[in-house]
């Protein structure tokens, strides 16, 4: 392909306009394919989004964009400081605890053998009751912090997310 050696697992080298292209296996011209290629999209990090303005003509329909001032302004007020609070205090407990329970089951595990062996009922011993109760305390917090969040959080946030979009 033109005197460039090239790499099979990475991708074909695309022939500029009037360069003769050949299939490789055929040794013939190639068949160009019917799906249109696309481009790869961004790796993680990587933005998307140009510094393009909007096209003529568009129309934006989303709500005013605030200002940092504002933004800066509603970190400080009461209200904010209050939702702040109100997540912190249901979330830190919780993940102290859930991390305390698990903590509790891997130190079992590896240095209280006998105890987690100890059958409880058939074939299911100890250490497969706290495995499993692993899971069910993860789907309880997430449960608990749904309704914590949908009766506390949410009208709290929405409540400042109206009056920054009411204002800017």
């Amino acid at each position: 392909m033109g005197g460039t050696e090239v790499n099979r697992f990475a991708a074909r080298r695309v022939p500029l306009s009037g360069e003769a292209h050949h299939h490789p296996r055929t040794r013939g011209p190639e068949v160009k394919p019917t799906v249109p290629t696309t481009t790869a999209p961004a790796s993680r990090g990587d933005s998307v989004a140009t510094d393009a303005p909007p096209p003529e003509g568009s129309t934006e329909t989303g709500p005013a964009q605030p200002t940092t001032e504002a933004f800066l302004a509603e970190q400080g007020s009461a209200e904010f400081g209050e939702l702040r609070r109100s997540h912190r205090s249901f979330a830190f407990p919780l993940t102290i605890a859930f991390v305390l329970w698990y903590l509790l089951y891997v130190l079992l595990s590896n240095y209280a053998g006998g105890f987690m062996g100890t059958k409880v009922f058939s074939n299911i011993n100890v250490a497969f009751v706290f495995g499993l109760a692993q899971f069910l305390t993860t789907f309880l917090i997430a449960w608990f912090y749904s309704r914590h969040a949908n009766a506390k959080l949410d009208p709290k946030a929405e409540a400042i997310k109206s009056r920054m979009e009411a204002d800017a």
